[in-house]
């Protein structure tokens, strides 16, 4: 191992020579991932307007960090958002998809056109009127309320001037003759003080009027609400709710057809933190659900124990609020992975695949991969004990080795992640000594020269069909020595350890999308 690292030293003052060179291939390489945007811009718009019956989307997936700034090089440049919009010819819908929204998730929203009315629109907008005919009785009822108690507290208030008023006046018509100058002044003050009560009263009347027509327009609504309920009957609302349902059914269809999706591109590195040695790797969860910010770190290659666990993604840039696991056998490589709450890992001197739980702080499970080359027998090229990487992508959990039978050629392997049984392997053809590093992405293997400071993706295998092809995908290798390179699906961005620095990038997938059935 020392002495590839020394090798790679050599061969990194010979590639200082070669940068310039680098250079211009990666420029001649954006220039025709420009181009092949553009023919692929023409072909999407050929298909829209003829009536071909597949789609190619290239969509950029792209994580943001609302709480850092983004680094291009030297300088900070917002990401870009690619947004495609197609649609069914069955119906009429419209179904818009957002590269990625601000907390992670993948948009996948279907749209109804005006034209595509429902037939139960109009009952639809005699229910709402209703509903606000409801509502201003309620409120009239409510006004009522409060004004008919406020008046007759004052009537009441006034019952004893009334019942004093009577009895003179019974007095009075009883002794006309009697009643003196004075007498009849006070029967006048007390009518003055009974006239407020005569707009009271006159409200009384008003609000008895109100009353009877608030009865008529409830007693309408109830005939009204009574012959919608009949028309539509229970048989509609269980029709409504099973439409719903295929609707909920149809965008979760195309949003897994939208998650897949063949790459095509890598943007420029973004660095998050420098810090650790030369080799390590550090990561997120590829499986819990997107509030779960923590992070892990694990520095160095050999014999390591000690994982940090990072409350969140500023917590992992401030080096602050991290927590400690110590592991009960030391890992070889870089190779791991946190899947479900459990990191996996290679054992240090074994082909022995182990399961540590976050959660338990303790191993779940170990198994051997049979036959897999382990202690640097059959590493990246790089070296540092690679020689066993565990990768997650949208199928589940893969692992990637060799061994003799293969030739020393890569091998990829479906993995249970609760028992770490080998479900089905692939012989992909390729030699790992000759690979830099490798991920999975839609069942994928996408092979890099990422130890060279002209990176790029130049080979992929196929596991649905088993195939392979090369390609010619450039990216920065902007510290000229990737020693961990893996596909985080759920952000949709690739994570790399590069001399010492946490690094991320984003990937842009094409898709190839069948509507001329059910999305």
């Amino acid at each position: 191992m020392m002495s590839s690292a020394r090798e790679w030293e050599e061969k990194r003052e010979k590639g200082g020579e070669r940068r310039e060179n680098g250079g211009k291939e990666g420029k001649g390489g954006r220039k025709m991932g420009k181009k092949q945007g553009k023919m692929g811009e023409k072909r999407l718009k050929r298909d829209i307007n003829g009536n071909k019956l597949n789609f190619g989307i290239g969509i950029l997936w792209y994580r943001e960090f609302p709480d850092l700034p983004v680094f291009f090089g030297n300088s900070e440049v917002p990401i870009p958002i690619f947004q495609t919009l197609f649609q069914s010819p069955d119906e009429g819908w419209q179904v818009f998809t957002s590269a990625q929204a601000p907390d992670g998730k993948c948009l996948c929203t279907a749209v109804i056109p005006v034209q595509g009315s429902c037939s139960r629109d109009l009952r639809s907008l005699q229910l709402r009127q209703l509903l606000e005919k409801v509502q201003n009785i309620s409120q009239s009822m409510e006004v009522l309320d409060l004004r008919t108690f406020r008046d007759l507290q004052y009537v009441r208030n006034t019952e004893a001037l009334m019942k004093g008023l009577d009895s003179r006046l019974r007095v009075a018509s009883e002794g006309h003759k009697a009643l003196n100058a004075r007498s009849f002044q006070d029967l006048k003050e007390k009518m003055r003080e009974l006239l407020p009560l005569l707009p009271v009263l006159e409200q009384y009347k008003a609000d008895s009027r109100l009353i009877v027509h608030l009865k008529e327009e409830v007693r309408n609504l109830s005939g009204i609400l009574l012959a919608i309920q009949e028309e539509m009957g229970a048989y509609d609302y269980e029709e409504l709710q099973q439409r719903v349902l295929l609707l909920e059914a149809r965008l979760h269809a195309c949003l897994q057809k939208l998650g897949c999706g063949k790459l095509t591109g890598v943007s420029n590195p973004i660095t998050i933190r420098a810090s650790g040695s030369r080799f390590g790797s550090w990561m997120t969860d590829t499986m819990t659900p997107s509030t779960d910010s923590r992070v892990w770190y694990m520095d160095g290659y050999y014999k390591g124990r000690r994982v940090l666990e990072f409350r969140s993604l500023s917590d992992f840039v401030s080096g602050q609020n991290f927590v400690q696991h110590l592991l009960p056998h030391p890992w070889a490589g870089t190779g791991h992975v946190v899947f479900n709450g459990s990191l996996y890992y290679n054992k240090f001197q074994s082909n022995v695949a182990v399961r540590y739980h976050f959660r338990s702080r303790s191993v779940l499970v170990q198994r051997s991969l049979a036959g897999a080359g382990y202690n640097n027998t059959f590493p990246y090229s790089w070296g540092g004990f690679s020689d066993i990487d565990f990768m997650v992508d949208e199928n589940g959990l893969w692992a990637v080795y060799t061994t003799n039978q293969n030739a020393g050629n890569i091998v990829v392997s479906r993995v249970d992640p609760h028992t770490l049984e080998v479900l089905r392997s692939w012989d992909t053809g390729y030699p790992k000594r000759s690979a830099g590093e490798s991920f999975m992405i839609c069942g994928i293997l996408y092979v890099t020269n990422s130890h060279l400071a002209g990176a790029k993706i130049y080979f992929a295998y196929h596991t649905n069909t088993s195939s392979y092809e090369y390609t010619d995908i450039p990216f920065h290798n902007q510290y000229s020595h990737i020693s961990m390179l893996d596909y985080n699906p759920r952000e949709r961005v690739l994570y790399t350890w590069n001399n010492g620095h946490q690094v991320i990038y984003n990937v842009t997938l094409f898709h190839v999308i069948n509507t001329a059935g059910e999305l």
